[in-house]
């Protein structure tokens, strides 16, 4: 027998077919008969206010197809036309056809992004009837969005537009002009209003909304980092928020980062090396890329870090801009929704070229051979996913919360060094005569000292004060150990380490 007797075989090769495949998205609706004429049009208007999509006609919710039937299709066209003209503002005009995929007739209303947004419902007006697409639903637009996209038809940005209840001379531009000094320039009246960081307004200075974010003055401006246990949400072991200027954000999030992953040892000729198991440059890469994208009309949303023990999670509040879709960044194209933020962090060096961020974050990933990461447009939010080091996975293990005691239980394998290669130009496995103080490293003793204090201390506090990562911290205490500087009293939560020297 022939494919040609059974016209409802899959055909893998048709393009619509594997679109449909995937299921609904930003850019896919999919229903089993023509839907209402107010959800024809909701969905009609989602699309032309954001990336364009198809609505396809005559598939069920399991995405098998079932096609349009017997419906004569030039009056279901003639009536879909019918129900947008008389629904939508401004006029849409969408492309319809009929397409036969594996022996069914699909009808597809295509979208396309249009310059004329916002588009809305006539009878319930512009406020109330703008509809934009979030994942694969139609919802009514905030007020926020409904503005930004005014701005696009306007082809302006949000933070190029002034504040005028700010008072310019107000503001302590202190860490921004600091920024341009360590670059050698300077950051003066003139500079600021070419780069749009002021403007004028009845012959007076105001400030831009994107000097007001690069200097943290609004409360919605601010970066929420956690440690978690496990792979969940449901354990906090650390946690900060940072909400100063933006420069410094960027900076205290990367530090933080940081200082909860592990390192991974290098031996490089007769030295060794250590450095963070995500490569810094991946790291600071998508702090950027969070900072100078995100959705900054959302007053209610901020920038949210996770660590797990098994990735590093980045969420920025906003979704692709001015319409496009994953597929576009993955392949280099590149919307700038902050111009003026843009540009600010280009001038200071923080950005080198348009487009290269997720090439480049998973390039360097794949360098360090960790899994691929992920980027998503995750409902109004960017979502990065980095994956951490495999092989150090066991080390998370030993997390703890920073309420607990020190966690050197029998089963800890930071403790056994059986259970850890030995690197004999590391000083961690090179056992020492305990009686020669010369030979204890100034980090090590700095922990003796503060175990002396409190010999309950956890990982964490210890790798605050020292600044180090938690990682780090065993190390020490496993070198003190099993060179017998200290021992350990109880269990794991209500223990103690004693100092023998």
């Amino acid at each position: 027998m022939t494919d040609q007797q059974f016209p409802h075989t899959p055909n893998t090769q048709n393009l619509l077919w594997l679109e449909i495949q995937r299921g609904e998205s930003k850019v896919l609706e999919l229903k089993s008969q023509l839907p209402k004429g107010e959800q024809i049009a909701k969905t009609v208007i989602a699309f032309a206010n954001g990336s364009g999509g198809k609505l396809v006609i005559g598939v069920n919710d399991d995405l098998s197809l079932v096609g349009i039937g017997g419906q004569d299709i030039f009056e279901l066209q003639d009536e879909i036309t019918s129900i947008i003209h008389s629904s939508c503002h401004p006029s849409l005009v969408p492309e319809m056809y009929i397409e036969n995929v594996n022996g069914y007739e699909l009808l597809v209303i295509e979208v396309f992004r249009s310059p004329l947004m916002p588009y809305y419902l006539k009878s319930k007006g512009r406020d109330a009837g703008t509809y934009v697409r979030i994942g694969a639903s139609n919802r009514p637009a905030s007020p926020e969005h409904i503005q930004s996209l005014e701005l696009q038809r306007l082809n302006l940005s949000y933070d190029e537009q002034l504040n005028l209840s700010i008072d310019f001379e107000s503001l302590d531009l202190t860490p921004l002009t600091q920024r341009f000094e360590k670059m050698g320039k300077t950051l003066d009246h003139e500079k600021l209003s070419n780069l749009k960081l002021i403007g004028t307004e009845g012959g007076k200075t105001f400030p831009s909304h994107a000097l007001l974010i690069l200097l943290g003055h609004y409360e919605h401006v601010e970066t929420k980092c956690a440690l978690f246990k496990g792979t969940t949400m449901t354990v906090f072991l650390d946690k900060k928020e940072y909400t100063n200027d933006l420069f410094s954000q960027l900076e205290s999030a990367e530090a933080f980062i940081k200082n909860h992953l592990n390192l991974k040892v290098e031996i490089l000729g007769l030295q060794s090396t250590q450095t963070p198991e995500i490569p810094t440059a991946a790291i600071r890469e998508v702090l950027i890329n969070a900072y100078v994208h995100r959705d900054y009309t959302n007053f209610g949303r901020d920038i949210k870090i996770g660590i797990y023990d098994d990735a590093l999670n980045v969420v920025s509040p906003g979704g692709l801009p001015n319409g496009l879709t994953t597929e576009d960044i993955q392949q280099g194209r590149s919307e700038i929704r902050n111009r003026v933020i843009a540009r600010v962090f280009k001038e200071l060096n923080y950005i080198e070229q348009w487009g290269s961020g997720i090439a480049r974050v998973k390039q360097l990933c794949t360098n360090a051979n960790l899994p691929t990461p992920k980027v998503d447009e995750t409902g109004d939010s960017m979502d990065w996913l980095i994956f951490r080091d495999p092989d150090l996975v066991d080390m998370q293990n030993d997390r703890i919360n920073p309420n607990d005691g020190i966690n050197e239980g029998v089963n800890d394998p930071v403790n056994d060094p059986l259970n850890d290669p030995l690197n004999k130009n590391d000083p961690v496995n090179d056992p020492v005569n305990k009686n020669d103080a010369k030979e204890i490293p100034a980090s090590y003793e700095a922990v003796l000292q503060m175990l002396r204090k409190d010999g309950s201390l956890s990982y964490s506090l210890i790798a605050s004060e020292l600044q180090v990562s938690g990682s780090t911290v065993k190390r020490y205490i496993k070198w003190l150990k099993l060179n017998k500087y200290i021992v350990r009293h109880g269990a794991d939560k209500d223990g103690y380490w004693e100092v023998l020297t």
